[in-house]
């Protein structure tokens, strides 16, 4: 059983053709790239877990399912994953936000880590790593190497983009890991750039070049 699921959805599809158009703006982007997140979460969070608690409405008292446990941690990979927090938290307010810092060398296009803080406990939470884009697939095979590495277990991966070279790589490394994708591209060009693509999701986001 393949360890990935590309996202068919109307909606997905629409706004994900909405941010590959070079003329959709910062402030229309950024809101885009938070709706396709939320679209996404819905089905990507489909089997947390539940339990029955009591609940009294105006009419009378019953038993109710409501997310059991310590919950959702959502860890973006910064700076882009950043654009898909608020999306997610709109549906799980409680969870709580990690951050992963990696940067990509510009000439091997391999990712070093700057920055990693997660929510304690770790290891009793669903998490899900978000990043825009999945291309090499080296920061996000390295982002859930150091979510592993502080003890997290139940772990998903959720991009917009994928090429196929980083969506193989990712399941290579990680075959335990969910992966949910909006979009898998074609290919990688020599830049290391999604095609089509999107450009610099980072960029685009943040209004910066």
């Amino acid at each position: 059983m393949s360890n990935y699921t590309i996202m068919g959805h109307p909606l997905i599809q629409h706004k994900i053709s909405m941010i590959r158009d070079k003329n959709t703006g910062t402030n229309e982007f950024r809101k885009l790239i938070e709706e396709i997140a939320m679209l996404m979460a819905y089905e990507a969070l489909r089997d947390l877990p539940t339990e029955d608690v009591e609940v009294e409405t105006p009419i009378e008292t019953c038993m109710t399912p409501m997310i059991s446990g310590k919950k959702l941690a959502v860890v973006p990979i910064l700076r882009a994953g950043l654009g898909m927090v608020n999306g997610i938290l709109a549906l799980v307010p409680t969870a709580k936000v990690g951050h992963i810092g990696l940067y990509r060398d510009p000439v091997t296009h391999e990712p070093h880590e700057y920055y990693c803080k997660l929510p304690d406990p770790i290891d009793q939470r669903t998490i899900v790593v978000v990043d825009p884009m999945l291309a090499t697939g080296g920061s996000a095979v390295d982002a859930i190497n150091f979510v592993k590495e502080h003890g997290g277990k139940n772990i998903k991966f959720m991009c917009i983009i994928a090429a196929p070279e980083g969506l193989q790589r990712l399941m290579k490394a990680h075959p335990d890991v969910q992966i949910y994708v909006g979009q898998l591209d074609r290919c990688l060009n020599e830049n290391a750039y999604i095609c089509p693509g999107l450009g610099d999701a980072g960029d685009r986001i943040f209004g910066t070049k």
